[in-house]
């Protein structure tokens, strides 16, 4: 009878008591930090899982209405640089922040992130004239993986049981796709645009894994974490940068010129382009934006695992939009990449309770 008494406390927690428990961590979790870091994360969250994908969808509008030009698509990615500087300036009028001196140091991290970003941008801008919205947004979900990989190698950041499952998961889902890849691939796409599209597509998930490592980098060691306006004062810079390096791609390669012959030949019009082009601009800048300050209030890991959030948001849309084949791999890989995100939240979420309460 003793024993019988003894073992009912050992019994597990009903869903009643777990469910108490998540509230309370979630409360004390909402704590320790002030109200002002919770808006702006969740800003920057915001940002780059509505900007992100509206970007994705307008690259391929671009495409599909008859742009053509790789140089282009990847200037309009930086052609917004200005954005962030135009939101440093209330700070700076106010006397609530003031110009970080610049270094050599600085301007030299500042280029080389500038010039990766520029080809970045251009990866992205080949892969996406071969590739569906759908499944370049399911590729992207490799991003997860790379981040997680070079927030480790540059940044020593810990990387959980569930974080690697995480990882195994989400590559598991780009590999279904990759094996899927005869069923929606575009009409006037051949099989080796195709494959080729879908190489650079991951190249361009790696380089931004390493980019965000990178930028962390930045933030830690010659910035430091002092406060958000350096967050606006590196987009800036390093948008400058890509665009000073992609205009003198675009130059050498008759971009600029070939603009007008685009947009009198576009599917809807002259206005129709301009639009595409400019609205491609602003949403760029407001996804890398959000990004970097998920980054820089919270970790590389955090950052990529909001870059995966997006695919489902950007395969939806896509297939709405677009009307882009969902064959039964695709949705697998769609469900695997959730499934990948949600072991990762759960593990970070256990992980952060136990050194809490170390």
């Amino acid at each position: 009878m003793e024993d019988e008494v003894s073992s009912e406390p050992n019994r597990s927690p009903s869903l009643k008591q777990k469910a108490a428990e998540l509230i309370a961590s979630t409360k004390e979790t909402y704590r320790s930090k002030p109200f002002s870091f919770w808006l702006l994360l969740l800003l920057s969250s915001a940002a780059m899982l509505t900007a992100f994908p509206a970007s994705s969808l307008l690259s391929r509008l671009y495409y599909t209405n008859g742009g053509q030009s790789k140089w282009i698509l990847s200037w309009t990615a930086v052609v917004g640089w200005p954005l962030p500087a135009l939101l440093l300036l209330p700070l700076y009028l106010l006397g609530k922040a003031s110009p970080t001196p610049l270094s050599l140091t600085l301007c030299f991290w500042y280029a080389l992130l500038g010039l990766l970003s520029a080809a970045d941008n251009l990866m992205y801008a080949w892969a996406y004239a071969y590739l569906p919205a759908s499944t370049a947004s399911l590729v992207a979900a490799s991003s997860l993986a790379f981040s997680a990989l070079f927030g480790r190698v540059i940044v020593k950041n810990r990387i959980n049981l569930s974080s690697l499952n995480a990882i195994v998961v989400i590559t598991a889902g780009v590999v279904i796709v990759a094996l899927d890849s005869g069923s929606d691939r575009p009409p006037g796409v051949t099989a080796r645009q195709y494959a080729l599209g879908f190489v650079l597509y991951v190249l361009g998930s790696a380089l931004h894994g390493l980019i965000f490592a990178l930028s962390e980098l930045v933030f830690v060691k010659v910035l430091g974490r002092r406060s958000f306006h350096v967050v606006l004062e590196q987009q800036a810079a390093v948008s400058l940068c890509a665009f000073a390096f992609t205009s003198a791609g675009l130059a050498a390669t008759d971009g600029f010129g070939a603009m007008p012959r685009e947009a009198a030949g576009f599917r809807h019009g002259e206005s129709a382009y301009v639009n595409v082009i400019v609205w491609s601009a602003v949403t760029f800048q407001l996804g890398v934006l959000g990004g970097t300050g998920a980054l820089f209030l919270a970790s590389t890991v955090l950052a990529g695992v909001l870059n995966a959030v997006r695919v489902p948001l950007t395969s939806i849309a896509a297939v709405i939009w677009f009307h882009d084949p969902m064959s039964g791999f695709k949705i697998l890989a769609l469900l695997i990449t959730v499934w990948g995100f949600a072991s990762y939240m759960v593990g970070h979420s256990a992980a952060a309770k136990k050194t809490s309460s170390n």
